[in-house]
Parts: C-alpha cells; sequence; structure tokens
C-alpha cells in the first residue's frame, strides 16, 4: 500500500510532509507534490504533519479523490524529489480551504 496525495495539496505545497518522510518518496511539481508509490514504505509519518489534510492512505482516500491514486503515480514518474523543507507557494494560505482545484495543477 502507499499514500496518496489529493487535492487539497494544490496551489499550497506546504513541505511539512517532506521533512518528516524517511524515505525521500514525495516529488514536486510547480504548485503541488505527490509521493511515488514505487518508493513510499506506508510509515504514515506525513499524514498528521499535512496542515491541510491532503495525504492518505491509498486504502482511505475519498470516493471524489480516488483519479488522485492514478495522478500520483503518473507525475512522480516525471517531477523532481523533494527531501527537504521549502517555501509554501506564496499564496497558500488563500488557497487551503478552497475545494474542487484539480483544474489548476501545474504539470
Amino acid at each position: 500500500m502507499t499514500h496518496v496525495v489529493t487535492e487539497s495539496c494544490i496551489k499550497c505545497k506546504y513541505t511539512d510532509c517532506v521533512d518528516v518522510c524517511p524515505v525521500d518518496c514525495f516529488r514536486k511539481g510547480p504548485n503541488f507534490l505527490v509521493i511515488d508509490p514505487d518508493e513510499c514504505i506506508d510509515c504514515a509519518v506525513c499524514i498528521p504533519e499535512c496542515p491541510v489534510d491532503a495525504i492518505y492512505a491509498e486504502e482511505d482516500v475519498p470516493d471524489n479523490q480516488q483519479d488522485f491514486i492514478e495522478l500520483n503515480a503518473e507525475l512522480a514518474k516525471d517531477w523532481p524529489s523533494i527531501t527537504r523543507l521549502e517555501e509554501a507557494c506564496s499564496d497558500a494560505d488563500n488557497w487551503k480551504d478552497v475545494k474542487e482545484k484539480k483544474h489548476l495543477i501545474e504539470k
């Protein structure tokens, strides 16, 4: 099993989760993070660190976020690894409570 970053991360990209990951399985895009399912060891330490509750165990991903399972796997192949805490998106606080942001992912 793996963990999945979902829609709440889009246009926020807080990296608190990255900082605690023991295997460096996070990948970063312009305005979103994903988890590489081939690297994730299912430790779950990232879940409580996410300030926007965007990370779920694969089996717990809400029905309306299921497409993010495949999206994480797809984007993880091309996006670079992120291993340290970095600045969130400059306007992250404006976006953290916004729902339905999938169309805003920058690839």
